[in-house]
């Protein structure tokens, strides 16, 4: 569990969540990012739930509990008068993560939730197509995030958080605050925003990965002198893609609801909270951006895949009509000579040139011109010509 106090360019952690259910607690300018994990939300849900009604004059109501303790759930959006959820998944960092523990709870506890799939077989990068999700819960001071065990993102981004809103003894920011204010996220939701473009930055990342195994394999399909016997490998990528593909959509459906959301609601008042409204809507759409590069490469790379596919097939079917021709033809230039052959093999006691001393060596020359002619006949016609 972290929890964060935020007020302008100034970040502190807290320890604990009891000292702020007090009211006046957290400063009036400022707000609270409190990060825990599944299970840590689990058995805090109470002192949670009593922050939000002191801060917020309201609490996340049950549905809304069960959707970020739900370890399966998709991406997706919902809202409230008074907050927001968003369900965000992210890539796993660890394979075969359990589930949560029975342990005892407060009476809000949903049930057990089951254990994930077995690991991704394959390539190592296949193996990281796996995901969980990240729900956030935004209010008007607090932003509430819940995490999977490991809290990679949690951990990453609150360091950056704290090296940009750090302060000396005495106090006064470190950094100027012009400069701080462009690292400092100014409410719940730039902060939520810039945490999920944390994630999606993680799936970029992916996708070079993918691009250099994919690219791998179709040199190795295209390439008529190899022999890929890597069915199985390949085919998981192809699902892996596939599913990366409908993760990537259910994002990009999860914050069009939240742009969408953001604009139907009345214009502010005040010029500052004008600008912070653009600034959460540019940030909602540069994500939304990063999400369509990533599932627009995603489909590229599912055509580059089935397409090295169907070029191995072509290569190798072009291949076998190859080796037909040339078998084709080597049978068209022995035609002749087997038919020599037979005749001078026939049963009768008058053949010419069967009795004379040199009819072998006249038959031979015979056969061998045919052989020849046919041969430069054939190649003329390239049929006998080399495919590269």
């Amino acid at each position: 569990m972290r929890i964060f106090e935020i007020n302008r360019s100034q970040v502190s952690e807290h320890p604990a969540l009891t000292p702020l259910a007090v009211p006046g607690a957290c400063a009036a300018g400022g707000y609270l990012w409190i990060s825990l994990t599944r299970e840590e939300f689990r058995t805090s849900l109470t002192e949670v739930q009593q922050i939000l009604q002191t801060l917020c004059q309201t609490q996340l109501v049950d549905l809304h509990v069960a959707d970020l303790l739900n370890d399966q759930l998709p991406s997706h959006y919902d809202y409230t008068s008074q907050y927001d959820v968003l369900v965000f998944r992210r890539l796993a960092t660890s394979q075969g993560q359990a589930a949560l523990g029975n342990g005892k709870g407060n009476g809000n506890e949903t049930p057990p939730i089951p254990t994930s799939p077995k690991p991704r077989g394959g390539p190592p990068v296949l193996r990281r197509v796996d995901t969980r999700p990240v729900g956030f819960a935004v209010f008007d001071r607090v932003l509430l995030s819940v995490h999977p065990e490991d809290g990679a993102v949690r951990d990453a981004f609150a360091a950056r958080l704290l090296a940009a809103g750090s302060s000396d003894d005495r106090g006064a920011p470190a950094l100027d605050v012009r400069a701080t204010s462009t690292r400092v996220p100014t409410g719940p939701s730039d902060l939520m925003l810039r945490v999920i473009n944390q994630i999606v930055d993680g799936y970029l990342d992916l996708r070079r990965e993918l691009t250099k195994q994919l690219d791998h394999w179709q040199t190795e399909l295209i390439d008529p002198r190899s022999r890929f016997t890597n069915w199985g490998a390949l085919m998981e990528a192809r699902q892996s893609l596939h599913h990366l593909d409908e993760i990537c959509e259910d994002q990009r459906a999860a914050m069009q609801d939240w742009i969408d959301t953001l604009e139907t609601l009345p214009p502010p008042k005040g010029e500052a909270e004008q600008r912070e409204r653009e600034l959460i809507m540019i940030r909602s759409r540069d994500v939304l951006e990063h999400i369509e590069r990533v599932v627009h490469h995603v489909h590229r790379l599912e055509q580059n895949a089935e397409t090295a596919v169907q070029m191995h097939f072509s290569v190798q079917g072009h291949r076998a009509n190859d080796i037909m021709r040339v078998l084709t033809v080597l049978t068209a230039i022995f035609l002749p000579l087997n038919l020599i052959a037979g005749i001078f093999g026939m049963n009768f006691e008058f053949i010419p040139l069967v009795h004379k001393a040199d009819g072998f060596w006249i038959a031979m020359t015979a056969m061998l011109v045919i052989a020849v002619l046919l041969v430069l006949v054939f190649w003329r016609k390239r049929y006998l010509a080399r495919t590269r």
